[in-house]
């Protein structure tokens, strides 16, 4: 059976960035492969030549807060990345990275903020978040993924949401792969800092 024809094919491609960046910035939809798929059975894409790389998604994400949510953006930017800081400053034995949306500056209405952590014993997190009186959960990392973390938690820092995936120290070394095949950005505490100062300076009128 001959497939439907679409109108503007040559257009599809952008199409399907535009839409997933949609999806991403509005609808809380992290995973950028999932969101590019969804998309694409939206709007008829069959052909893999035509579904956008991740780097053409994140651009379209970029547009689609500038355009349409350019103030809350940058409040919300801020906002998270001073809990980042904030959290990073009390997990500094645990060797705290910044990574994802906030970091990148892509984070929409429903993102967390993302933080990997190298500490000498998964255990000893455990123990200091008890002592400190932080509630968290745990959530099943994946098992199938090569040097992935071994335990996630789950927690709300002033009504912010925040993950942290704590790995093994010697996986500190290696990059995490992010949106496709580039590694993750990740970023210590200095340069968080920096970026917070950054942040703010962009945000006063």
């Amino acid at each position: 059976m001959p497939r439907p024809a679409v109108p503007h094919r040559k257009h599809l491609r952008r199409e399907i960035a535009a839409l997933a960046a949609r999806m991403i910035a509005e609808d809380g939809i992290s995973d950028y492969g999932f969101a590019k798929r969804k998309a694409a059975r939206q709007l008829g894409a069959f052909a893999a030549d035509e579904l956008p790389n991740n780097a053409e998604i994140e651009a379209e994400v970029r547009t689609y807060l500038a355009v349409f949510q350019d103030e809350e953006h940058l409040e919300r930017q801020l906002a998270m990345r001073r809990a980042a800081l904030d959290v990073m400053r009390e997990l500094e034995p645990f060797r705290p990275y910044l990574t994802g949306a906030v970091l990148e500056g892509t984070a929409g209405r429903y993102a967390e903020v993302e933080i990997d952590l190298f500490p000498e014993s998964a255990k000893d997190l455990d123990i200091f978040l008890l002592n400190q009186g932080v509630p968290y959960d745990h959530r099943e990392p994946r098992r199938n993924q090569p040097d992935g973390p071994e335990a996630i938690l789950h927690l709300d820092w002033d009504d912010i949401p925040v993950t942290l995936r704590v790995y093994p120290q010697d996986v500190e070394r290696l990059g995490r792969r992010g949106h496709g095949t580039r590694p993750t950005e990740r970023a210590r505490l200095a340069t968080v800092e920096a970026l917070v100062n950054q942040t703010e300076q962009t945000s006063t009128p």
